[in-house]
């Protein structure tokens, strides 16, 4: 697989900054092994963005049990335009959560099936204030990209 199509999407939110920490580590993991990155704000990010990449991470913070607003905008604007041109699109989620992000993470899970997105990692949460899950957003970085060279996660694209 060519280097172009190390094409991974980072669609995050974040108020305090600590869900775009955890975006900035998968941004970090995923250059040091030769991926592009595109990492954009859950309002900004569009259906171009999702047709470019080759694997998907959205983070976010669990907002009143719930993702945050700006990644289900995402969802909602990109949901049909995708019908039928996405077809198990690998994808991450990290959840940012103050209380434990079950349904913040069952939210998107239920999302992210009707594009369809595959999953090709357990969700990353991170509860509290230990630093481990900065580490473990590098190393899904990483992954991503290594899956992609590998080609281990399979199709997904029709334009």
């Amino acid at each position: 697989m060519a280097e172009t199509e190390l094409h991974i999407l980072i669609v995050y939110a974040s108020q305090s900054g600590h869900a775009q920490s955890l975006a900035d580590a998968v941004e970090r993991g995923a250059w040091a092994e030769g991926g592009e990155v595109r990492k954009l704000h859950g309002t900004l990010a569009g259906i171009d963005d999702l047709l470019w990449c080759r694997a998907l991470v959205i983070v976010t913070p669990e907002n009143f049990g719930y993702m945050a607003g700006a990644v289900k905008d995402f969802f909602d604007r990109t949901f049909e335009p995708a019908q039928g041109r996405v077809s198990n699109l690998p994808y991450a989620l990290i959840v940012r959560a103050g209380n434990d992000g079950t349904f913040a993470r069952a939210a998107v899970e239920r999302i992210a099936r009707g594009y369809p997105l595959k999953p090709v990692a357990e969700p990353i949460s991170w509860v509290g204030e230990s630093e481990a899950p900065i580490a473990a957003c590098e190393e899904l970085g990483q992954l991503l990209v290594a899956g992609l060279m590998l080609g281990i996660f399979g199709a997904r694209v029709s334009c």
